[in-house]
């Protein structure tokens, strides 16, 4: 059988978070793994109602077939939205697809032949190695740095013309969680716009943001081959698989050809129901009852860190977003320290999931949104205790 298979999936690893969410569903482990929004903050009640109004209201297109672009009503509201935030972008500039991480797969589909490079950060989003590793191209990582991507490192591997595309995620980066500063973000983009390359930036926590001033998209400031994605599965809900990407109308043309052939449409259904959602209710206030509620639970994993991580562990203190980046000493990989975890019921994820290049990483990346206060120091504290010992083996 395995000679059927394409070169394609053959190397194309699985993604570590969505197998450890199988383990995860036993309800006795507490888990930081998966990157899971708080169910406790869906608007369950609000979507019911959106229901009954996009099918009272219109029910032949509601469940027709639609077109590729998206629902024209709800890319006027994406635009708006980018509009109130300083960007001058369209309806006809944007194409809903299923999530983002379809995003990632259409870029890949449109932009990359085999061996073609790809600009990653290091540490890198595991669904965007995954997603295009399917179009086998040569990775090259850039060191990440405290307020975001080493500019030299990013100037060396664009020396590298193999390199045609970029991709980044600037706020609350998953999985180090860090964000990128004003001076970084010009920086970036002045390198950019000196260069003959696809941005990407991958923008679905920034809406999450509990501490500090929010920053203007870097594609903002990138005069051309820019593409930003988002998402409502941070905000509305995950299971409506809906996300878009904004960019140079030229581009989202070839995507939604590519898009036209991959699935013809995103679910029709789910885009008129978070419409009647978002035209019926205030979006800004419920984003503003997430963000309190995921500050608390990010404060309650740091304190729950300082209190009980052994000297020597460090970890970000993340502005927003949903993830917390742990770095053990040199030498201890926390790819054998997860084994131990889950027979003590904490699951988390090892760094080198987030790596091209290693199989073995000292860090992890661990998740606050899921769990309340309470359940959140008992699974920090069975973690100190682990590593504790891990380090003094």
């Amino acid at each position: 059988m395995t000679e059927l298979y394409s070169k394609r999936i053959k190397n194309v690893p699985k993604s570590f978070v969505r197998e450890i969410l199988k383990v995860t569903e036993d309800s006795s482990i507490i888990s930081f793994a998966g990157g899971l929004p708080n169910p406790k903050f869906f608007p369950s009640e609000e979507i019911e109602k959106a229901t009954a109004l996009a099918l009272n209201e219109d029910k032949d297109h509601t469940l027709q077939y639609s077109t590729t672009e998206g629902y024209k009503p709800l890319r006027e509201f994406i635009a708006n939205r980018y509009k109130k935030k300083g960007m001058d972008i369209s309806a006809d500039e944007i194409l809903i697809v299923s999530g983002s991480q379809q995003a990632m797969d259409l870029v890949g589909k449109v932009f990359i032949d085999e061996g073609d490079g790809i600009i990653l950060e290091k540490p890198a989003y595991l669904g965007a190695i995954q997603s295009f590793s399917m179009y086998q191209p040569k990775f090259t990582a850039v060191d990440m740095e405290d307020d975001g991507i080493s500019i030299e490192g990013l100037k060396e591997a664009l020396k590298d013309k193999n390199n045609k595309m970029i991709y980044t995620v600037t706020n609350f980066q998953n999985p180090s969680g860090i964000t990128y500063s004003k001076e970084k973000r010009e920086a970036m983009a002045a390198v950019i716009n000196d260069s003959n390359v696809i941005y990407i930036e991958d923008d679905p926590y920034g809406e999450l943001r509990f501490i500090g001033e929010e920053q203007k998209p870097v594609a903002s400031l990138i005069k051309k081959n820019r593409l930003l994605f988002g998402s409502f599965s941070k905000i509305v809900a995950p299971a409506m698989r809906l996300g878009w990407v904004a960019g140079d109308k030229e581009i989202i043309e070839k995507l939604t050809i590519a898009k036209q052939a991959a699935d013809l449409q995103t679910n029709s259904f789910s885009q008129r129901v978070v419409y009647k959602y978002l035209e019926n209710n205030d979006l800004d206030e419920h984003i503003a009852l997430i963000r309190k509620h995921y500050k608390d639970q990010r404060n309650a994993m740091v304190e729950a860190m300082k209190k009980y991580f052994p000297e020597g562990v460090s970890f970000t203190e993340t502005e927003g977003g949903m993830f917390i980046w742990v770095t053990l000493p040199n030498e201890f990989y926390t790819e054998d320290l997860i084994d131990e975890a889950l027979k003590n019921k904490v699951a988390f994820v090892p760094g080198s999931c987030f790596y091209v290049d290693s199989d073995k990483s000292n860090t992890m990346r661990l998740n606050y949104t899921n769990c309340d206060a309470e359940t959140i120091d008992r699974g920090i504290k069975i973690l100190g205790e682990l590593i504790n010992k891990f380090l003094n083996r």
